[in-house]
């Protein structure tokens, strides 16, 4: 894991945001951020290039001393959103379609 020189005051936490958030509730909490920067954090966070690679479901981001969980991510993410419910599952698509069967129409005729 790379480190990050956090001696510098100036850094822009866009730019570096692992030395001034801990955590994706470090993110959520940070009330010098907008939404849209939340999520361009949390996002990047959330991405393959951070896995893990013996354990996907963990990022490693340089800058941090240590593991983040992608399900606290994906949750923070989920916040942003108005989503609370964690434990719910997704909802569901649209309604089911039945295709037409060619030879439905000649059984109901009675053929």
């Amino acid at each position: 894991m790379t480190n990050v020189n956090t001696n510098s005051g100036n850094l822009n936490p866009l730019l570096h945001p692992a030395v001034h958030y801990g955590s994706p509730a470090d993110v959520l909490n940070a009330k010098e951020l907008s939404t849209p920067e939340k999520r361009i954090i949390l996002s990047s966070w959330a991405s393959d290039m951070y896995a893990v690679e013996s354990c996907p479901a963990l990022r490693e981001i340089p800058g941090m001393n240590r593991t983040i969980r992608l399900a606290d991510i994906l949750a923070a993410l989920r916040r942003l959103d108005g989503d609370n419910d964690d434990d719910d599952p997704p909802r569901g698509g649209g309604v089911p379609m039945r295709l037409r069967r060619p030879w439905a129409a000649a059984e109901r005729r009675g053929a």
